[in-house]
Formats: C-alpha cells, sequence, structure tokens
C-alpha cells in the first residue's frame, strides 16, 4: 500500500505561483507518479507525470508554466505552478502507479494505483 497526502494548494491570482507537495509513504516503488486535476462538472485531467529516471511529460495546456519534480530522498512529488490562469482552477491530486511513463503521453488516470485526497487551487482574475 502507498499512501499520498496532498498540501499547498490555496487562492492565487492570475499570474501568481503556488507549489504543490505530495508526501508518499508505505510501499512506495511506484516509477510512475504525477498530479491530475478535476474542476466541478468536468473529468479529471492528467497535468503532469514524472518518470522514476527523471524524464517529464506535461498537457500542453500547462507546458511552459508548471514543473513537476520529485525528492527521492524525502519521497515528496512537486509540482511548481508559475503564470496561473484562472482555469487552473481545481481540485489537484497526486498519483503513484506500478508502471513507466517515459512519455511522450501521459498516462491516463484509469492506470494509476494509488490517489491523494486531493488538494483545492483556486486562481482568481
Amino acid at each position: 500500500q502507498v499512501q499520498l497526502v496532498e498540501s499547498g494548494g490555496g487562492s492565487v491570482q492570475a499570474g501568481g505561483s503556488l507549489r504543490l507537495s505530495c508526501a508518499a509513504s508505505g510501499d512506495i516503488y511506484s516509477p510512475c507518479m504525477a498530479w491530475f486535476r478535476q474542476a466541478p462538472g468536468k473529468e479529471r485531467q492528467g497535468v503532469a507525470a514524472i518518470d522514476s529516471d527523471g524524464s517529464t511529460t506535461y498537457d500542453v495546456s500547462v507546458k511552459g508554466r508548471f514543473t513537476i519534480s520529485k525528492d527521492n530522498s524525502k519521497n515528496t512529488l512537486y509540482l511548481q505552478m508559475n503564470t496561473m490562469k484562472p482555469e487552473d482552477t481545481a481540485m489537484y491530486y497526486c498519483a503513484a502507479g506500478w508502471f513507466y511513463c517515459e512519455g511522450p503521453y501521459l498516462p491516463g488516470a484509469g492506470l494509476f494505483h494509488y490517489w491523494g485526497q486531493g488538494t483545492q487551487v483556486t486562481v482568481s482574475s
């Protein structure tokens, strides 16, 4: 079992920045880790993924603005979000999966085995 706990969400004005964290514990060998988001009335959308070798994949809507990274010594996944837009408003979830995700496409939500409880991000115009 893997437990994932997100933090760092909040409210920010358009153009601002936030950094999300996802602390992992348990049987944490999960090569692929990712961030998803879900806005009210919409499907869960992949934002970014990172593989065990550090390779990253991004959704086109966040590429160049968001950066996914991880600190293996702290078992923590991060999402640095810059130049934020109102359309980034959503509940953000981290996920872990027992597969490799070198890209070039983001894995679908159904492939992941573990999920955090989510952290809310609100961007005002």
